[in-house]
């Protein structure tokens, strides 16, 4: 309780006018890129759907009296972003069941588009846009390839409001040494961005639900109060 009620002291410092409604806007973003197979799709798809209700997420979720906001996407090339969940204010078990039943129905709208991960992240922050106000504000970027269409993260940090904004980073790693080379050095050095930002590795779709829960754990109970004024930023 003193915690929050630190944290809630420190938002009040940082921004008198505003009125904060939960302690966490979390938007999770997953690949459709082309390099994911139909079977990949199901195994990350019903990964995020069960991981969102597994217990130790589920307590997570419920660790504080103030509420998550929660919102979900799929992206791939340029202009094939789209929302799965909209902002939805996790209240109760019922509104997180809910949420999960919505991503674990949802249909895969794109299969032939390259990486545009420098779009996904613009689509992000510009639906973080749209969201309650909150304590905290983090993007959750899953992915199992480095960007190859269009601009790259640095140029979407540069150009989109990312200044209250953490970007955390799930590789679906390919399991080989190409993988196990290049893609996780990308995450860290590209893709992470903000205060306490972090990497979680799957090995591979099948364990993309581990992966996700291991992430959300951390997420919605390790949130960063020093963040509010730690003005370094990748």
């Amino acid at each position: 309780m003193i915690r929050w009620l630190t944290a809630l002291g420190l938002a009040g410092l940082a921004s008198p006018l505003r009125a904060e409604t939960c302690r966490l806007a979390l938007a999770l973003a997953m690949d459709i890129s082309t390099s994911v197979d139909a079977t990949e799709d199901t195994l990350q798809r019903q990964g995020l759907a069960a991981a969102l209700v597994a217990p130790e997420v589920t307590e997570a979720f419920f660790s504080s009296p103030m509420p998550v906001a929660l919102a979900v996407y799929e992206w791939s090339g340029r202009t094939n972003q789209r929302v799965i969940l909209n902002w939805t204010m996790i209240n109760t078990q019922a509104d997180l069941l809910a949420a999960a039943l919505t991503v674990q129905q949802s249909v895969r709208s794109d299969s032939g588009s390259a990486t545009a991960m420098g779009y996904a992240l613009a689509f992000g922050a510009n639906l973080m846009q749209q969201a309650p106000p909150c304590l905290f504000q983090t993007i959750d970027l899953s992915g199992d390839g480095s960007n190859n269409d269009g601009y790259g993260p640095d140029s979407a940090y540069r150009h989109f409001p990312f200044e209250n904004t953490v970007v955390n980073g799930l590789v679906i790693n390919a399991a080989d040494f190409e993988g196990e080379l290049y893609l996780i050095p990308f995450f860290e050095n590209n893709v992470l961005h903000g205060p306490g930002a972090f990497l979680e590795v799957a090995q591979g779709f099948e364990d993309f639900e581990r992966a996700m829960r291991r992430k959300l754990e951390r997420e919605l109970k390790g949130l960063q109060i020093g963040a509010l004024k730690d003005e370094k930023w990748k």
